[in-house]
């Protein structure tokens, strides 16, 4: 029975056509949030969903309409902090510690990657976390554009726009503090 095949999730996704960025992706299980991306295509959304385990992505913008939303009002400054469950599946513990970790950096503030590897408890990894945030699957959510380098610099960010977004995603949460 080890080697059973775990059952597919389905994963409900939709898009925005979100204007402060780019147009917005977000898909969600019944558990809570799979993935969320902006500024791709959907076939390429389609395949960040698959990336995180074995899952049937169907179209229902019905199913994703909060989670868009509270990503809109992100992008606009009007939302400090998202109300939504994360569906952790797929992920080993190293990754969901990073992550989590991440999530805790507040609104506003920023970490180095050497920060959020101590936090998990692996203070010589911080190029470990960065491979982490590098294959983020819920932009936002999980505020990798949080986390630069020891020297205050900014380091990598896998998000459509690289390290410009992450800039004016830094800048957008110091203006609205």
């Amino acid at each position: 029975m080890k080697n059973q095949r775990q059952p597919s999730t389905v994963v409900f996704y939709a898009e925005s056509a979100f204007s402060h960025l780019a147009p917005l992706w977000a898909a969600v299980s019944e558990r809570g949030l799979w993935a969320a991306s902006y500024g791709i295509a959907e076939e390429e959304f389609r395949a960040q969903i698959l990336d995180r385990g074995r899952a049937v992505p169907v179209y229902a913008p019905e199913k994703v309409r909060n989670a868009l939303w509270q990503m809109e009002e992100f992008l606009a400054g009007n939302r400090k902090r998202f109300d939504l469950k994360v569906d952790w599946r797929g992920m080993t513990p190293f990754q969901i510690a990073v992550r989590k970790a991440v999530m805790a950096v507040p609104y506003g503030q920023t970490a180095s990657y050497g920060e959020i590897a101590a936090a998990v408890g692996r203070p010589q990894a911080p190029r470990a976390v960065g491979g982490v945030q590098s294959t983020n699957p819920i932009s936002f959510v999980i505020p990798c554009h949080r986390i630069i380098g020891s020297n205050g610099s900014l380091h990598g960010y896998g998000g459509f726009g690289g390290l410009q977004t992450k800039a004016w995603l830094l800048e957008l949460e110091t203006k609205n503090k």
